[in-house]
């Protein structure tokens, strides 16, 4: 097997599993390596690795294809799709294609407040959480774009059937749940059908009994 994924863990890393996400609902074979930075301290963490070893940028994930190292979540989904054409990972029609480049794209880079404020953490559950207003708007931004996507496709998700689209949105998805989030009928619905995913309920399954603490994802 040439593919290596390098994960930091699966409860707190929501970009690791954005491309863990398209490998597993894919079924694309792979092997995970488990790693972390030599600069966060954490407790009961298994790592085989040093991320930084595996990237100058020392973030995860990263992908091996033999000699070939691929960072950042967005760059790995592209190389998959090239490298499977047979997986549809993008959707076939070239405007929903690009569509879901561009939302994408605007989850990669935006909403900070919503990913400061609400860091992931799948395994807790809180009660009347206070947002901020700059986290309602990305949050009312997120829930606009899904309404967007689906009446344009219909559903069950963003574009159809599920896509790397699907797998970069997953993670808000979770930190809507952990911290309470109120959607809309539309939204609900859409977090629903990610949610029984048989990729994301692994997913959830693995970080559940994962042993790594990092204090400051526990608020």
């Amino acid at each position: 097997m040439s593919l290596k994924l390098l994960i930091a863990n699966k409860n707190y890393s929501s970009w690791s599993v954005r491309a863990l996400l398209v490998l597993d609902h894919f079924g694309i074979p792979y092997d995970l390596v488990r790693g972390r930075l030599k600069s966060v301290d954490v407790t009961n963490e298994i790592a085989t690795e040093f991320i930084d070893d595996w990237s100058a940028a020392g973030k995860v994930p990263v992908l091996r294809d033999g000699d070939l190292t691929v960072w950042e979540s967005i760059a790995i989904i592209e190389y998959l799709a090239d490298k499977f054409p047979g997986k549809a990972i993008w959707p076939a029609d070239s405007g929903a294609r690009a569509l879901a480049r561009a939302v994408s794209a605007e989850m990669h880079a935006g909403f900070s407040s919503l990913r400061g404020e609400m860091p992931m953490n799948t395994r807790r559950k809180y009660e009347d959480f206070s947002y901020g207003a700059e986290t309602g708007a990305d949050i009312a931004r997120v829930q606009q774009l899904w309404a967007d996507c689906l009446a344009r496709s219909g559903g069950p998700f963003l574009f159809g059937p599920f896509c790397a689209a699907d797998a970069m949105f997953a993670p808000v998805i979770s930190r809507f749940r952990t911290y309470g989030v109120t959607m809309d009928a539309v939204s609900a619905a859409y977090a629903d059908a990610v949610w029984e995913l048989p990729a994301v309920k692994a997913w959830l399954a693995d970080a559940a009994a994962e042993q790594t603490v990092i204090a400051k994802y526990e608020l």
